[in-house]
């Protein structure tokens, strides 16, 4: 009776160790061979020079890697500020001219702030091939740092870290800021007296003088032959403005734009408004709208600002002549009043 049951135990243990075992799929196993070819074919080596050092003086860490050829091989940059061991100089990268494998060797120029075993915490390369990434950590990268005090000095106690100094700026910024302030303040100054001055009606007697300098100083520059005939024309319109508003003061002065000064001397009998206006309007095009101007036409523009000029010196001198004739005839007739009286 009690074999039955025994038997029935065996049988459905037998039945159990019979079932197939879950195995990883190849997909799962490939990047683990993939990673073992890598492993298998990646060397690398660590060596520190000197391997005793004194607290603050220099020694090498030389890391090695040989690798596959057409590897791509990543060193870490170096350890992190503020640790016992610190770089001194940007990581040194020396490639080996092997053709058959890559080869590299990244030097680490160090320094110790402590004693004992100080190890550089440089972290982990990566190994790039073609069968993936594989990160290697670096070890013995560690360095033996003696005390420069004496025997009896060994139970020392360190003092507390310093407070971060923040850096103030430098005193050339401020002279830089106040130079730049006063060469402001100078334009500035420059610009208000040049608003702020206005020439009387008739008081420049040499405003036609100043003008006919002005345009022959444009023409002999040669601005057309060299290529330049708009601003021929700018300089030939800046100087009958100029004369402008020289002459006629207010009603023709400088800060007045092309439409504003025609406005203004729209009802003066001295300023021909007919040859004015096209002047104006095809010069604002050429200066502000950069309209290219020919030779020619540049020459008949120039000639026109000089025709203006000429215009109202011309009618402003016969209204004095007009004048200084009403005035003298006016004494005259209050003399022979006074002698027939």
């Amino acid at each position: 009776m009690i074999a039955r049951p025994l038997a029935a135990l065996l049988v459905a243990l037998l039945a159990l160790t019979a079932l197939p075992r879950d195995t990883p799929s190849q997909s799962a196993q490939a990047p683990d061979a993939g990673a073992q070819r890598v492993a298998q074919r990646v060397q690398m080596g660590v060596l520190v020079r000197p391997d005793t050092v004194t607290v603050g003086e220099h020694f090498q860490l030389l890391v090695r890697v040989r690798a596959p050829r057409g590897a791509q091989i990543s060193f870490p940059p170096g350890p992190d500020s503020g640790l016992t061991v610190e770089a001194v100089n940007p990581r040194e990268l020396r490639v080996s001219p092997d053709s058959t494998f890559t080869e590299q060797t990244a030097v680490y120029t160090l320094v110790a702030w402590d004693t004992g075993w100080q190890t550089s915490h440089l972290g982990d390369l990566v190994v790039t091939t073609a069968d993936g990434d594989r990160r290697i950590a670096i070890g013995g990268d560690s360095v033996h740092v003696s005390s420069v005090l004496p025997a009896d000095s060994a139970l020392r106690v360190p003092k507390p870290a310093r407070d971060i100094l923040l850096a103030g700026r430098p005193w050339w910024h401020w002279l830089l800021a106040g130079l730049a302030a006063l060469a402001l303040a100078v334009l500035l100054f420059w610009w208000w007296r040049r608003r702020r001055k206005r020439v009387r009606p008739g008081a420049s007697a040499n405003a036609y003088e100043t003008a006919v300098r002005e345009f022959e100083r444009i023409a002999s520059l040669g601005l057309i032959e060299a290529g330049e005939p708009g601003r021929y024309v700018a300089l030939n319109t800046d100087a009958a403005r100029d004369y402008l508003a020289a002459r006629i003061g207010r009603a023709a002065r400088r800060s007045l734009t092309s439409t504003e000064l025609l406005a203004s001397v729209a009802g003066r009998a001295d300023v021909d408004v007919r040859s004015l206006a096209p002047l104006l309007a095809e010069s604002d095009l050429i200066k502000f709208a950069r309209r290219p101007v020919a030779p020619v036409r540049a020459r008949e523009l120039g000639g026109a600002a000089r025709g203006v000029v000429d215009g109202v010196e011309t009618a402003v001198k016969a209204e004095e002549e007009r004048a200084a004739r009403r005035e003298a005839e006016g004494e005259g007739a209050r003399a022979g009043t006074g002698r027939a009286a």
